[in-house]
């Protein structure tokens, strides 16, 4: 009776109950143990919806796999704010920091194709300025230019040297 369970659970606040509880009390495993790997694993996404993947044998063991949730998601968890704009080359609907970018970019780097965070904020700039969302109060389409020119390179000193 092996088999894998796929879910999303609020990042470090799994519980028994909906949708793991229905879905894992029929199997073996010991769904309180199931609940706690999973919280320990996705704290780091705090709330944020996590796509969680639970595959179980017949002993009663179990293996857990957290994706990472869309970049759009961790934008607004870090910054703040329910929707993105309509109209995101005119309407702003948030701000920001290089730090905040640089946090989001190592979150979402082992699903993205950059090889180091420096480059994954690329990545994540482009989210940026499809939401509406500005870089350190500018349009984020000018990001890379100025993360090219060195302007963040004291936040991203760390990436640039390991690349």
């Amino acid at each position: 009776m092996a088999g894998t369970i796929e879910v999303l659970v609020p990042g470090g606040q799994a519980n028994p109950g909906p949708p793991l509880g229905p879905e894992l009390g029929p199997t073996p495993v010991d769904v309180q143990a199931v609940v706690n790997e999973i919280n320990e694993q996705t704290a780091a996404f705090d709330g944020t919806e996590v796509p969680v993947t639970v595959t179980y044998d017949d002993d009663g063991s179990f293996e857990i796999e957290v994706g990472v949730p869309p970049t759009a998601a961790l934008i607004k968890d870090e910054v703040g704010f329910e929707t993105g704009s309509g109209v995101p080359n005119e309407d702003f609907v948030a701000d920001i920091t290089a730090e905040q970018l640089k946090k989001v970019a190592e979150q979402k780097l082992p699903d993205l194709l950059a090889y180091d965070a420096r480059n994954a904020a690329k990545e994540v700039a482009g989210t940026c300025a499809s939401l509406g969302v500005t870089v350190e109060g500018e349009d984020a389409r000018t990001f890379n230019e100025r993360l090219e020119r060195g302007d963040f390179d004291d936040t991203f000193d760390e990436a640039k040297a390991a690349a």
